[in-house]
């Protein structure tokens, strides 16, 4: 007797529900063991984290506040990985997005409210962009790993602010804190009257749906789906190969570059060290959990929003360390990932011939 695998001709719909549902459930056990072994009751901890980001008002602000940048960023990585591009360098992208945005409060100020705003816009579009379609190029041109080339200019991104909040932009006033002057009135995001949300939801809404009309809707969004699934065909149907990929590239860095924007004009006011705390890779989880679709990322984000919520209750009523959020989102990616197997292949038990 011996264990095989075999390849699934179709997939269900209960195991398109039933697998995600699984991998989560397993997440929760696996850091439920981690919780244990911390010495904090896991049914308390989960407790805990409901009740603070979903039981009250302001808890679900909080987690609509972490849901605007992460369903951004998170449809930024879904156009790229709807190509097979696998687009790591989201947070990077972000970081560029802010740096530029905060180069055009400085360099480029003017009154209007609308009109700094589309400086700033622009400035993180471009900015983003640029830096996520230079690795798209080298991908698409001599076939570079894109993974390698997206982390790496993360660092070169994270470090590249730190440069600025750290030397030339730093406030004098700032006691020494790695942070810029804050920005003017006109170049922030305005409040919408809930907790600390800000008009940055509506942009985040507004890449949903056009998400979604592109893919459903558009002969160019059909293009990307069939360079997905089979690049050589696509080439033979007339497909620009090179050209999607960089096009797309840049297009998934401009979007997380406005996340970026979004982020330093509507919740920090300013730039400073650690502003995005890693929503380019929680992005990733995002867009894994919805299966790349674009409404159903704007429910995960959410989601995922009051996980980051409940992980920093954990921190101040339980004190338990950042890290301990930190593995369950690992536990929630690597179940996920791991159960892509199980819905691509079947195990069966083959009995040997003697």
């Amino acid at each position: 007797m011996r264990i095989k695998r075999q390849k699934r001709i179709g997939q269900p719909l209960w195991l398109d529900l039933a697998i995600p549902v699984g991998g989560l459930l397993m997440a929760f056990l696996a850091s439920g063991v981690f919780l244990v072994m911390m010495g904090v009751s896991p049914i308390e901890a989960y407790r805990e984290m409901y009740y603070s980001a979903f039981g009250d008002s302001y808890g679900l602000s909080e987690c609509m506040v972490k849901a605007i940048p992460l369903a951004m960023t998170a449809i930024a990585l879904m156009l790229s990985f709807k190509m097979l591009i696998w687009n790591i360098g989201a947070e990077g992208q972000i970081f560029m997005g802010a740096i530029a945005a905060t180069a055009a409060v400085r360099y480029f100020p003017v009154e209007g409210h609308w009109t700094m705003m589309t400086i700033m816009g622009i400035s993180a579009i471009i900015a983003g962009g640029i830096w996520a379609a230079f690795a798209g190029y080298l991908r698409a041109r001599w076939n570079v790993n894109e993974i390698i080339t997206t982390l790496m200019m993360n660092y070169i991104a994270i470090h590249l602010m730190d440069y600025f909040v750290y030397g030339p932009w730093r406030d004098p006033s700032s006691l020494g804190f790695p942070m810029t002057a804050p920005f003017p009135e006109t170049a922030k995001l305005v409040p919408i009257g809930w907790g600390r949300v800000h008009s940055g939801i509506f942009i985040a809404l507004a890449l949903i749906l056009l998400a979604w009309w592109v893919f459903k809707m558009t002969r160019w969004g059909y293009e990307i789906r069939v360079i997905g699934e089979n690049p050589k065909a696509a080439t033979f149907a007339g497909i620009d190969y090179v050209k999607n990929v960089v096009v797309v590239m840049f297009i998934s860095g401009a979007i997380a570059g406005l996340a970026g924007m979004s982020e330093v004009a509507g919740l920090q006011g300013r730039l400073q060290h650690g502003f995005s705390g890693g929503f380019g890779y929680t992005a990733i989880i995002v867009a894994w959990l919805s299966r790349l679709n674009p409404l159903a990322i704007a429910i995960v984000s959410f989601l995922m929003g009051g996980l980051l919520v409940g992980g920093e209750s954990l921190q101040i009523v339980m004190g338990l360390p950042i890290a301990s959020t930190l593995v369950v989102q690992g536990c929630i990616l690597f179940f996920i990932l791991a159960g892509e197997f199980f819905r691509r292949y079947r195990i069966v038990l083959v009995k040997e011939e003697i």
